[in-house]
Formats: structure tokens, sequence, C-alpha cells
């Protein structure tokens, strides 16, 4: 898995409902146990034009998990354990910027972390490691995601800040105002721990934030209606499908390793010493660190 000599295996992180996309073929559920947990629900797998695709209910079929309660490092290890390469993470936002309306979708490059009651890393006591992660998402993916709403006419921004908030309430207006000083654009609840896991599970991974509504810092905020916003999710949720069924072609003929290096992110991370590491840590780690443990 570290040299991506294998085929590539999409992951999509997302809603209950973004499976159902026309021409997948050879489906089922399949139950995927963790040393880290539960896993939000068990994986859809499937091929979309001979590409194999495996997804992931974020919140569980039917939105029964909150926010805080994902087990992120059980979905992201459940992944990695079933050959998963690429990580394609779909997610509602809000939006801290006018040119950013509802409807929009924001190819992510960066995070800033303010969630607080969330098991952020794979490892620990015992088995000690530090990724990079100045760059946090990975650029191959992000060129397939911008040809890909490009091709479909969906309003689109490359490039932006992704605030992740504890949830599940909603921002108050100095927090919102606060944010927006500190340059972020958009703001949601579940792409942290996710994407510093995927690094430690040296999984490729981008974000697509699909705003939803424009947060409590817009004067209008206040007169937008429950149906409004509904209207906006199940209009976003109909082109994340279409863009899932654009991607994942363009995400399966990759040939050669990530020339960000997302696959290789733990090389030079594990800092413990070789005699010095926790058996069962290793055992547990199995999956997502096996190839450099193992070596």
């Amino acid at each position: 898995m570290g040299t991506l000599a294998v085929p590539p295996v999409i992951g999509v992180i997302g809603g209950s409902g973004v499976y159902a996309i026309e021409g997948l073929t050879n489906t089922r559920w399949q139950r995927i146990g963790s040393p880290f947990g539960e896993p939000s629900d068990d994986l859809f797998t499937g091929e979309l034009d001979g590409v194999k695709v495996v997804f992931l209910p974020r919140h569980g079929r039917g939105h029964r998990v909150p926010p805080s309660e994902v087990n992120y490092r059980a979905n992201i290890d459940a992944l990695k354990r079933v050959g998963v390469t690429d990580i394609v993470s779909l997610s509602a936002c809000g939006s801290f910027r006018e040119d950013l309306p509802p409807g929009t979708f924001v190819i992510v490059d960066q995070f800033i972390d303010r969630t607080f009651k969330r098991e952020k890393s794979f490892f620990g006591t015992g088995l000690v490691a530090h990724v990079g992660l100045g760059h946090p998402v990975c650029g191959r993916i992000g060129d397939a995601l911008e040809q890909g709403v490009q091709s479909l006419g969906i309003p689109y921004r490359r490039g932006g800040v992704y605030l992740a908030m504890e949830g599940p309430q909603f921002s108050t207006l100095a927090e919102s105002n606060l944010y927006r000083t500190w340059g972020c654009d958009v703001i949601g609840m579940t792409n942290m721990p996710e994407a510093k896991l995927a690094r430690e599970a040296e999984i490729c991974y981008a974000t697509v934030a699909m705003v939803t509504d424009f947060d409590c810092w817009h004067p209008g905020h206040d007169h937008v209606t429950v149906e409004a916003i509904v209207r906006v999710l199940l209009d976003n949720a109909d082109k994340a499908r279409s863009l899932v069924k654009t991607v994942v072609p363009l995400l399966g003929a990759r040939t050669g390793p990530c020339p960000q290096g997302c696959h290789e992110a733990l090389s030079t991370a594990i800092i413990t010493a070789r005699e010095a590491r926790d058996p069962a840590m290793i055992e547990r780690l199995s999956a997502v660190a096996g190839r450099v443990l193992n070596t």
C-alpha cells in the first residue's frame, strides 16, 4: 500500500445517500471491525466504471451519530483495512464570505481545528509519531475534484480554510465574527480530526465543503427558513452524487505514486525507538502503520 503499486480504491465519506449512484455495480454492505471501536456504519462497496469504490456514511444511515461522537479513528482504520488509497470527503458547511453563497462547493486546502472532545491520533503512549500536516489535503485529488465541478457546471472555489468547530450547537455571533477575522472561509463540524487521521494512515485525502447557508455573521441569516436550507441540502446532495460519479474514473486512472507523498507520511514520523515500542500498540496499528512497523 505504501508504494501505491496496487490499483486505486476510492473511499467516499459523506451523507447516507451519497452512494445512490447510477451505474454502481457489484454492491454490498460489509461490516469491518476495528481495534479502535465501531465505525459509524458498515461500508458500502461497489464498482464504478471498473474502479472499486467504498462509501461510509459519516453519521450512520439515518444520521444517528452527532459530530462529536463520530468514531473518526475507527472510520479511517476500517477504510484502510479494505484497501482504500484515496478519500473524497463530502460535508455540509456554513460560509463566512459573501462570494461563497449557498450551493457553492469549496475544495478546501487548509483547516483550523477548534474541536476538543475527539481522539485525534492513532498513536500514543508506547508508540509515538508526528506526521507533517502543513499541506493537509492531497492536491492530486483536489485537481480531480476541480476538473469534476468544472465539467458539471457547479459553482466552486478552489482553495479555502475550513474552521472545524466542536458543535453540536452552531456558533455565537461573536465566534462567527472572530473566525472571519482569522481568514476562514467555511465552517463545519466533521472534517477534523478526519483529515489528520487520513494522513497518519497514509491515505490521500481531500474535502469538498458544500455550502448550505451563511453563518450567523450574515445580516440575512436569521431570515433563512428551514425549508430553504433543506432545499439547498437536497440540491447539494444531487450535485455530490454527480461529482463522485465524475471523479471516481479520474482518480482510478492513477498509475504512479502520489506526487505529494501522502502514501509515505509515516516514513520519517515514528519517533519511538524500535526496542521501546509497545507490542500491543504495534498490533493495534497493524492496518494504519503496518507498512513501516513491519519492516
